[in-house]
């Protein structure tokens, strides 16, 4: 299973791929952003499961683009 970095590098390998090379895709970025850290601004936590989701979420914005394109 991958740990919370892998995740987070992940998504922002496909992040700066969607800005390259999908660029008319970043409006869904924040809309799909459900990744804020959860607690105060002096200890905050990132849910790995969220960010897990997340990253699916911008797999499958460019499955769907790929497909329709």
């Amino acid at each position: 299973m991958k740990d919370t970095n892998q995740i987070l590098t992940e998504i922002a390998t496909i992040t700066r791929n969607i800005e390259d090379n999908y660029p008319e895709l970043t409006k869904y970025l924040n809309e799909t952003r459900s990744t804020l850290p959860e607690g105060s601004n002096t200890s905050p936590t990132l849910n790995k499961e969220d960010l897990q989701n997340y990253l699916n979420e911008l797999k499958e914005l460019i499955s769907k683009y790929k497909k329709d394109h």
